[in-house]
């Protein structure tokens, strides 16, 4: 009997597991980098989801991130404020293709936002993408590479 609950016990756990991991898979989408790799994106589409972004996270797994869809292409800015950990800032035109990169952006220190630079914004995009510093280096990501989602 005793050996019967054990296993029981052990079912349920493993279920347990595998909710947890299909949360995840549920609030993230899969995106393609160019050479290949598979990371998690939480997509933010929303105006208000946008304009929190990365702000009072601790930390960003290194096969995760965040996807910004704007309505329409245009020069947009970013900024860290309020960000806690360093990102790379990816911007992707209409066809998904990597048009600017800011890497290895450090957060903000300042308590001021006005105080805070602004990032990037050089090249008409649509999409922004958000990865843990140093991970476009890391999968190889250059301006011009194609992303898939």
């Amino acid at each position: 009997m005793l050996r019967v609950l054990s296993v029981l016990l052990l079912l349920f756990v493993a279920g347990c597991e595998k909710k947890a991991q299909s949360l995840d898979d549920f609030q993230t989408t899969p995106l393609t980098l160019p050479g290949g790799q598979v990371i998690r994106v939480e997509v933010a589409t929303k105006q208000a989801d946008m304009m929190r972004g990365m702000m009072f996270r601790e930390s960003l797994a290194p096969d995760h991130g965040m996807l910004f869809l704007h309505g329409s292409p245009g020069l947009y800015q970013y900024w860290m404020y309020q960000v806690r950990i360093p990102l790379d800032i990816l911007w992707l035109d209409m066809q998904r293709k990597v048009v600017e990169i800011a890497p290895d952006t450090p957060p903000c220190p300042s308590q001021s936002a006005k105080e805070c630079p602004s990032i990037g914004g050089h090249k008409m995009a649509i999409y922004v993408l958000e990865l843990p510093a140093g991970a476009a280096a890391r999968f190889g990501v250059r301006v011009g590479d194609m992303v898939k989602f």
